[in-house]
């Protein structure tokens, strides 16, 4: 008898909507200029987003937008193949140059995305060093988890920012077998901030590499931008950087720093650079800009801060309960996929706020959360807003405030 494909498909959707995560699109229409605020195409209305990872508004920024229409008009839309055939550009090498300068790397590797930068690299490293061992934080997100797995090198876990566990794992191992320690600058379902220093000793104590994830830091951190490990003093000690320019710089792609021997090996070997066509020399150029922009403009990191703690205080004036941490993530939790949805939803249909919700399997079950991400442009008059109908809807779906 014929297999009955659909119904493999048809099942699967079933069993998330019973679980009540299955994810639907709000169609949204951001408009230049206008960030934070978007138009709800369904409706027409305005909406404001409070969960966009454009983090700094950059996205919008004329420069930046000036600098993709200049190369465009100048090289063309695409980039007409792979870095190894004809899809290098002057664009990129410039972009790779900038972004080593910014953390202070010999070379630096740019990808497609900053999920095929973490699942390449970690897939790489495992390859080149057959013996190697990960030592990875339980939080990491899924892009390094999948790395490690498809290098099928061995991976130990370690608790949350556990030090104690992690150097327990560290001296099980061999003193001078290969290991590297993958953690996140920023865990970004929790909002809180890794422990670099301490990880950064305990690589020195045990000869391990460090590999770091900044997404979510990135831009927003650092005098110059350049993250957490900037901020806390520790750049120089981290043996490889990945970071993305698709959240807090508002382009896309992503792209790793280290040392020009590591950064040439990881080029030389890993498939997901080889056989991917490169970023376009316009969204190189709008990226590479982006970055100078952020890197000379203190103002614009301190104005982001800013107005995380004032939102974060107009939140505790009311009790709803969200993960306190002193990162800009704010996760406001609920603990229930189709109530979260649900909540979603009334902030866009009633209020005309555009928060998505966070399900499985971005976070466990039973951690359903919106979170919400302020940024530089969001004003006071937003804010209350904001709060206001949290406060409302949370009323009316007797949720308790107690945080």
């Amino acid at each position: 008898m014929k297999p009955d494909y659909d119904l493999y498909f048809k099942d699967a959707i079933e069993t998330v909507k019973r679980e009540g995560r299955y994810r639907e699109f709000a169609d949204i229409l951001r408009q230049a200029g206008q960030f934070p605020c978007a138009k709800n195409y369904k409706t027409g209305q305005e909406v404001v987003v409070w969960c966009s990872n454009d983090y700094l508004g950059m996205g919008q920024n004329p420069d930046v937008i000036e600098a993709c229409v200049a190369t465009t008009k100048a090289t063309g839309v695409g980039s007409g193949g792979t870095r190894n055939i004809s899809g290098n550009s002057h664009s990129i090498m410039a972009l790779e140059k900038e972004l080593s300068n910014l953390h202070h790397k010999e070379a630096s590797l740019v990808f497609t995305s900053g999920y095929v930068a973490n699942d390449t690299t970690l897939t790489t490293l495992g390859h080149i060093m057959p013996d190697m061992v990960y030592l990875s934080d339980e939080l990491n997100h899924a892009s390094m988890i999948h790395g490690m797995r498809n290098s099928r090198r061995e991976r130990l876990v370690y608790r949350h920012n556990d030090m104690t566990h992690l150097e327990e794992l560290l001296a099980s191992l061999p003193l001078n077998s290969p290991k590297v320690i993958a953690c996140e600058a920023i865990y970004s379902m929790e909002g809180d901030i890794s422990k670099l220093k301490d990880i950064c000793d305990l690589a020195d104590k045990y000869n391990a590499m460090t590999y770091l994830d900044e997404v979510h830091a990135v831009g927003m951190y650092g005098p110059t931008g350049a993250g957490i490990a900037e901020q806390l003093g520790v750049m120089h000690r981290i043996s490889l950087i990945q970071g993305t320019l698709a959240k807090a710089f508002g382009v896309i792609g992503g792209y790793i720093s280290g040392s020009a021997t590591l950064i040439d090996a990881i080029r030389s070997y890993a498939p997901g650079f080889i056989f991917t066509t490169s970023l376009p020399p316009a969204l190189a150029e709008a990226a590479r800009i982006s970055i100078q922009t952020v890197k000379s403009t203190p103002e614009l990191r301190a104005k982001l801060h800013e107005r995380v703690a004032t939102l974060k205080s107009k939140l505790r004036s009311t009790n709803i309960s969200f993960i306190d941490e002193p990162s800009h993530i704010m996760p406001v939790l609920v603990g229930n996929a189709v109530l979260c949805k649900e909540i979603s939803k009334i902030l866009l249909d009633e209020f005309s706020i555009y928060v998505q919700a966070i399900n499985y399997p971005t976070v466990p079950k039973g951690a359903e959360r919106l979170r919400i991400t302020p940024t530089p442009l969001h004003t006071d008059q937003m804010m209350d807003d904001l709060v206001s109908a949290l406060k409302d809807i949370f009323t009316r779906q007797c949720l308790s405030h107690a945080a």
